[in-house]
């Protein structure tokens, strides 16, 4: 049987899909006997409309499913143009970069998948298969519908964390393209749906959705997951660099090359997180099984980029992994999402191994928030880890969830406060609180303030209402204390806005470094006024705040200067956390300047 898989837009042009890659290498050594072949649409578009266009409107989630909701729902096109606009507008207002136009964008992009299906020879395979995960719903619908105009008789099944849970059952009886579903990890039940369709098996494997199970014909298939991660195959990537060499060569790139470590989040308890439908545990990979798949990649494809798409790295084996990448002698760079929950000589570790960009889960900075939101982290865990980024030389991006139902006044204030410390980092990137389908505060609405949940309103500018209502979505939308919230978070949001452009003014340069004399300790101070500090340390109030560069309990750091009256070294901390060089929560002290290389060695 001869499989296609297609990842729809609107992917990141720059790296293939991780997902398809690794269903075709899957059934590549699964089903040897079939002829898997993949393709990448989105890379031709972004090529037709300009990488820079295309990144923009990526970025958004609702504005790229306005794209291809107006080829859906043609009737549809007016007001997908104002949610197009609307979402859109919003970081070009932050960029000043002018609007795409949306009537042009949804004309190129109909003309591009329009000659994607035509081009390709899909009759002569018997199962498509297209990947659904954040902003390809409607793009997936569009091709799915297209290839059923040309092949009725051809099956499409969808896969993916954009059509978990309920998603993909309402799919199937909303739109009659779709004929199968996959519930969770795509693998074994895809390997198991080829074998069913080719008959070699005389019912559907577990995973699937057909349309007698959506119609009560059937039981709810479980999960059928991979139990040992070493034992997949490196994913497959030759079909997208095969398109990308037939871009002109002035568009041609050096991509990014997408992998995982893990699967699932091994915390996995955050109240406001979804992103963990697909999955059921968490499986990691063995740290030499991983870094030896990198060196394998990057031989193969003459790369050195790479963006890890885990929920989080495994906790334990993630420094040892990047420590064992200096073998080989590659100087990588990496992206990765990690939990606050990794210590200073770690992330130096790691930024030595080829980590240059992090995703942090910082979401909070006051700690009954962080204790409402689950994330099992304390404020000065997040502030700690900000500091370890900035000195090893990882650029971290890390939000903060505004708008949270039921935050308090005093939530805000103690957030306030902390922003005062940190203006010498990364500064975080806003985020409102959106109701994701399946976490638990969509479990539990009532305790956490949410009066009812409905379908979000924007789904009313994307789909007729006889479908909309018939759907399951993802993203939900709630009735509760909005608008008290959005009053409640305005001085933050202003404070945010504030912090990136002064350090946007700065540049490269370090607010808060420190040099060590050996005897004493240079402090150089620059604060958000413009205004340069410099403070010597001496004697003890050297061997303190080079002690408080992890976060340190009131106790220890009395015993690194024995002798001396407690009131006084109590006395001299405060100082420091009122001069913003030391940061003071839950009894535990951090010192915040950095060291003033260009990287923690």
């Amino acid at each position: 049987m001869k499989v296609a898989l297609i990842a729809p837009p609107w992917p990141l042009f720059n790296r293939p899909s991780i997902q398809i890659a690794a269903l075709k290498a899957y059934l590549g050594s699964r089903l040897p006997d079939a002829e898997i072949s993949s393709y990448h649409p989105y890379l031709a578009l972004a090529s037709s409309i300009g990488f820079d266009v295309y990144q923009k409107i990526s970025e958004s989630n609702w504005a790229s499913e306005a794209v291809c909701a107006g080829i859906l729902f043609p009737d549809m096109a007016r007001s997908c143009d104002r949610l197009f606009l609307k979402t859109v507008e919003r970081r070009s207002v932050r960029t000043k970069d002018s609007l795409p136009d949306p009537q042009a964008i949804r004309k190129t992009t109909a003309a591009v998948l329009d000659d994607f299906v035509s081009s390709a020879d899909f009759g002569a395979f018997g199962l498509i298969g297209l990947s659904v995960s954040i902003n390809q719903l409607t793009s997936a619908l569009v091709i799915a519908r297209a290839v059923k105009a040309r092949v009725p008789s051809c099956p499409v099944v969808f896969g993916g964390a954009g059509v978990s849970g309920g998603t993909g059952v309402s799919l199937i009886k909303s739109f009659p393209e779709v004929d199968y579903v996959i519930n969770g990890e795509g693998e074994r039940p895809l390997a198991g749906l080829v074998d069913f369709l080719s008959g070699r098996i005389g019912r559907l494997p577990g995973g699937v959705y057909g349309k007698d199970v959506c119609a009560g014909l059937g039981g709810r298939p479980a999960k059928d997951q991979i139990k040992d991660m070493d034992s997949l195959p490196p994913p497959d990537f030759d079909d997208y660099f095969n398109e990308l060499s037939r871009l002109p060569p002035e568009r041609r790139f050096f991509p990014v090359l997408p992998v995982e470590f893990s699967r699932g989040c091994w915390w996995g308890r955050c109240s406001f997180c979804n992103l963990n439908l697909q999955w059921t545990g968490y499986r990691a990979k063995s740290t030499e099984r991983m870094a030896s798949e990198i060196g394998r990649l990057s031989r193969r494809y003459g790369l050195i980029d790479f963006a890890f798409m885990d929920n989080c790295l495994p906790l334990r084996e993630a420094s040892g992994f990047f420590d064992m990448l200096r073998a080989h002698g590659r100087d990588y760079g990496f992206f990765a999402e990690l939990r606050a929950a990794h210590g200073r000589e770690d992330m130096a570790v790691m930024a030595r191994g080829g980590l240059r960009q992090i995703q942090a889960g910082i979401e909070a900075l006051s700690q009954s928030l962080l204790e409402r939101l689950n994330k099992g982290a304390k404020v000065m865990d997040n502030v700690a880890m900000m500091r370890h980024a900035e000195e090893a030389g990882l650029s971290l991006c890390g939000n903060l969830i505004l708008h949270f139902p039921e935050s308090t006044d005093e939530e805000v204030e103690e957030t306030l406060q902390a922003l005062e410390f940190v203006w010498p980092f990364k500064p975080l990137k806003p985020v409102s609180f959106w109701l994701g389908m399946g976490s638990p505060v969509s479990a539990d609405p009532a305790g956490f303030g949410i009066k009812s949940v409905s379908c979000h309103p924007y789904w009313n500018y994307l789909f007729p209402a006889e479908l909309r209502l018939k759907m399951s979505h993802l993203v939900l939308g709630y009735r509760g204390d909005r608008l008290i919230q959005k009053r409640r978070w305005r001085l933050v949001e202003e404070r945010l806005v504030s912090w990136q452009a002064g350090r946007d003014r700065l540049g490269p340069v370090r607010p808060l470094t420190y040099r060590d004399g050996g005897d004493f300790l240079l402090v150089r101070q620059l604060t958000p006024s413009g205004k340069v500090l410099m403070h010597r340390l001496k004697g003890h109030s050297r061997v303190i705040y080079l002690f408080c560069l992890e976060p340190r309990p009131m106790q220890s750091v009395f015993d690194q200067a024995p002798g001396r009256p407690r009131h006084e070294i109590y006395s001299f901390l405060r100082g420091l956390v009122a001069k913003r060089l030391m940061f003071e929560h839950g009894g535990r002290f951090l010192s915040l300047a950095i060291a003033a290389g260009d990287r923690l060695d």
